[in-house]
């Protein structure tokens, strides 16, 4: 297979005009999230050793479905995904060789698929989309959702979840206690794990703000 740069140069613009012809996003998952998770993809495939032939496919097609986060299909996401983007790449002449570890790696890729990531690529990609939901852009696209679900950005009698359940459909600082801050313990590469910390730090940081001046 090709070297990584001429993969970038002969198949990203591909994958860019087919993302772009698919229905519906919300503000979190269009194609400025995907070209975020493909940056961040790229640089751990690169440092990890991993094929470059299965991630960046993979990193550009996770979600090139739209599910909406409250729809009851939201935990077969990325199985729709992962379909779509192995017919299209197929139509498209990509590798056959290749499909099998692509689905696979698009499936993996969702937290409530809770497949486990089984090859490195896997494991890439999965980090990859998981560390742009935290730190400042995860903080962003956190409230963002939200707002467009119809969700204030804290439950005013309990902001913090102190005395009660975090519940993710009733407030976005619910779902820092409900997923968010659980995403650091799931990474699967060293270099994942290093940037989840530190991106679940601001996140924390953000929420002692929030505190001192909310009271």
């Amino acid at each position: 297979m090709q070297n990584f740069a001429s993969l970038q140069q002969e198949w990203e613009p591909l994958f860019e005009r087919f993302l772009a012809d698919q229905p519906g996003s919300d503000p979190g998952h269009g194609l400025v999230h995907v070209r975020r998770v493909v940056a961040t993809a790229s640089r751990l495939c690169v440092a990890e050793g991993a094929r470059g032939e299965i991630v960046l496919p993979s990193a550009w097609l996770h979600d090139c479905v739209h599910v909406a986060k409250d729809s009851p299909e939201r935990s077969s996401a990325s199985r729709i995904a992962a379909a779509r983007a192995v017919e299209f790449l197929a139509a498209a002449g990509y590798p056959s060789d290749c499909l099998p570890d692509i689905r696979h790696a698009i499936e993996a890729h969702s937290y409530s698929a809770g497949i486990a990531p089984l090859t490195l690529e896997a494991k890439i990609v999965q980090d990859a989309d998981r560390l742009d939901a935290l730190g400042a852009i995860g903080i962003a696209r956190c409230i963002a959702v939200g707002a467009a679900l119809g969700r204030p950005i804290y439950q005013p009698d309990d902001p913090f979840c102190a005395a009660r359940e975090p519940d993710d459909s009733a407030a976005s600082v619910d779902h820092f206690y409900t997923k968010l801050l659980k995403l650091a313990d799931t990474m699967q590469t060293e270099a994942g794990r290093r940037e989840a910390r530190r991106r679940s730090e601001f996140m924390q940081g953000y929420l002692d703000q929030l505190r001192a001046e909310i009271g």
